[in-house]
């Protein structure tokens, strides 16, 4: 039956359509000998299909979640019912051919309209009008038929969208329950560790993936901790507390619902490792900088948009530093002061360029500026000054040229270039590799410089030339000078030693 809903389309619908017995299809041929329906067994034919979604969605054996549902599916057993008397929804090519016929049709009738205005030949062509209107009605019923399982089509897809909400919010609640129990436990379980270090020296604390909303502010009283793992929970605030964590080394908040970070983790002056990924932060704040000692800071998959202006200027230290998955617009100037830097991935921001500064990074290995799409054009023409960079990530960008100074980048072993509108190196270049790509900017910078070392000798023997003749026509005005005060104001003058040179 066409009514049917397919349960690849309608998984949920399907599975709870087929657990009603006023839903399921009646045979004619049936009689008493057949078993009735057993709710708490769906037919054979979709049996796999109800093990798969169970498993995927193990609530829908709720008696309360199926209740909701069927009563979310009113609406749809009426507009079934009618569907399964008015029969099967019409194919393709009949609706095209119904709709041709009625058009046809009505042409016919309009023309024939007209032929009757001008004749008497009402009565003779009654008959045909009479196959033509039963024709219409053909039509248009089918029209309609198709009309109709059109918009039962579109009532399946509302009422499965309904049904997966309510499984949704059945869902929701369940995991509510269950954090709530979690809760107690965690809270047990931070208790615990607190009362433990406040008698005994604590050096690590992994808290991580305990659905944690808060951290009380105690942890910040914790002396000699070293390690704090605080990652996959739900906090959305750190204490200030946490100034207090003197000789912590590594903090890991990543995978939280952090929106800020607190002013005093620039408190933390040993603190190594700060991993605050995958959060919802949009700015970090200033005193960060002051964290000193870090070597690697992590802050990717945030929200970010720019770092703080002096970063660059107070994390000497830091060797890896990861943006990427930002929306990051520029780096500041003082990134170029991070003399440490070896490793710089800034992959899916919105980079509009790099600051002339960055080319000071001397000890940068691996630098990922890809995908930041129709944002990031060009580098700094003294890119090549990056003189330790091993890896290179352009990929996904809108570079039409590599800077004249990279054939001088000798450590470069890894360079990805895809998906750039690149004129310069060509194309058939850059598949030769990294080292062919190295090779022609470093020939093209050499033949650059003879073309600028030739024009400057030129520009030079030009103005050599416009010296000696400058010089030249000097001595003849001093010597016209000399011959006229000679010969006398009374002495016949000479016109051409009288015109101006």
């Amino acid at each position: 039956m066409a009514a049917e809903p397919n349960p690849k389309n309608f998984p949920v619908l399907s599975y709870v359509w087929a657990r009603l017995p006023s839903f399921t299809a009646k045979s004619p041929s049936s009689s008493s000998s057949v078993p009735p329906f057993d709710i708490e067994q769906p037919p054979s034919s979709s049996s796999s299909q109800s093990i798969e979604i169970v498993t995927q969605m193990p609530h829908l054996t709720q008696p309360d979640v199926l209740a909701s549902m069927t009563s979310a599916i009113s609406d749809v057993a009426e507009t079934r019912s009618i569907l399964r008397t008015l029969g099967p929804r019409p194919d393709h090519e009949s609706v095209d051919k119904a709709r041709a016929k009625l058009s046809e049709i009505e042409s016919f009738l309009s023309e024939s309209f007209e032929d009757i205005a001008l004749t008497d030949a009402a009565a003779k062509d009654e008959k045909r009008r009479q196959e033509m209107d039963q024709e219409k009605t053909w039509c248009e019923s089918v029209l309609k038929l198709d009309e109709v399982h059109a918009s039962y089509e579109k009532l399946l897809k509302e009422a499965e969208e309904r049904l997966v909400r309510i499984y949704e919010s059945a869902e929701k609640n369940a995991a509510e329950d269950e954090e709530n129990v979690a809760a107690v436990e965690v809270n047990e379980e931070v208790v615990g560790i607190l009362q433990h270090a406040s008698a005994n020296p604590v050096d690590r604390v992994d808290l991580s993936g305990r659905k944690l909303r808060l951290l009380p502010e105690a942890f910040g009283r914790i002396q000699g901790l070293l390690v704090l793992n605080l990652s996959n929970n739900k906090l959305e605030a750190i204490p200030d507390s946490i100034a207090g964590l003197h000789s912590l080394v590594e903090l890991d908040v990543s995978t939280n619902s952090l929106e800020t970070l607190p002013d005093s983790i620039g408190l933390l002056s040993k603190l190594k490792i700060l991993n605050v990924s995958t959060n919802k932060l949009t700015s970090l704040p200033d005193s960060i900088c002051r964290c000193g000692s870090l070597v690697i800071l992590d802050v990717s998959f945030n929200r970010l948009t720019y770092l703080p202006t002096n970063i660059g200027l107070e994390l000497v230290n830091l060797e890896k530093l990861l943006v990427q998955y930002n929306k990051i617009r520029s780096f500041p100037t003082s990134i170029g002061e991070m003399r440490s830097l070896k490793h710089l991935d800034a992959h899916f921001n919105e980079l509009h360029g790099l600051p002339d500064s960055f080319v000071l990074l001397t000890n940068l290995e691996y630098l990922n500026l890809s995908s930041n799409f129709s944002d990031l054009k060009d580098l700094p023409s003294s890119f090549g000054d990056l003189i330790s960079l091993q890896e290179l990530d352009l990929s996904n960008n809108q570079i039409h040229a590599l800077p004249d100074t990279f054939g001088t980048l000798d450590s470069l072993t890894k360079l990805n270039v895809d998906q750039n509108p690149l004129v310069v190196p060509p194309e058939e270049v850059v598949k030769e590799g990294v080292e062919a790509v190295k090779t022609y900017m470093g020939q093209r910078r050499i033949r650059m410089l003879e073309e600028e070392e030739k024009k400057k000798m030129e520009e030079e023997m030009e103005q050599a030339n416009a010296g000696w003749l400058t010089r030249t026509t000097s001595k003849l005005k001093t010597y016209v000078a000399d011959v006229s005060e000679y010969l006398g104001s009374n002495s016949p003058r000479d016109p051409y030693l009288e015109r101006q040179l």
